[in-house]
């Protein structure tokens, strides 16, 4: 078995790369998949802490929380798609001209 440390480890990773993500990148895609990684990188220190104290509340976090991130994604790209629709580039800087 894998021990906890290990997998905190892993979890804070992957959270240090999707914040990596969302603050370095243009296009609104990959700033998208960074959060998706930032979220999954959360649910997997839920699932870590259930194991390590043998408690079903992280598990039953995780499942709210992909609930939460399965409605993120159906909106989510559903803007991106109509945004792409409208100006024919996903990307952040040319956003900006959306205000109004």
């Amino acid at each position: 078995m894998v021990s906890t440390n290990y997998v905190l480890i892993l979890s804070a990773t992957l959270f240090i790369i999707g914040v990596a993500g969302v603050l370095t990148r243009r296009n609104a895609l990959v700033i998208y998949m960074a959060v998706e990684l930032m979220l999954n990188a959360a649910n997997l220190a839920f699932v870590a802490f259930a194991s390590a104290f043998g408690a079903l509340d992280g598990q039953i976090a995780v499942f709210f929380v992909m609930t939460v991130a399965a409605a993120e994604v159906a909106v989510g790209l559903a803007i991106l798609v109509t945004i792409f629709h409208t100006r024919q580039s996903v990307d952040i800087d040319s956003l900006h001209q959306l205000k109004g």
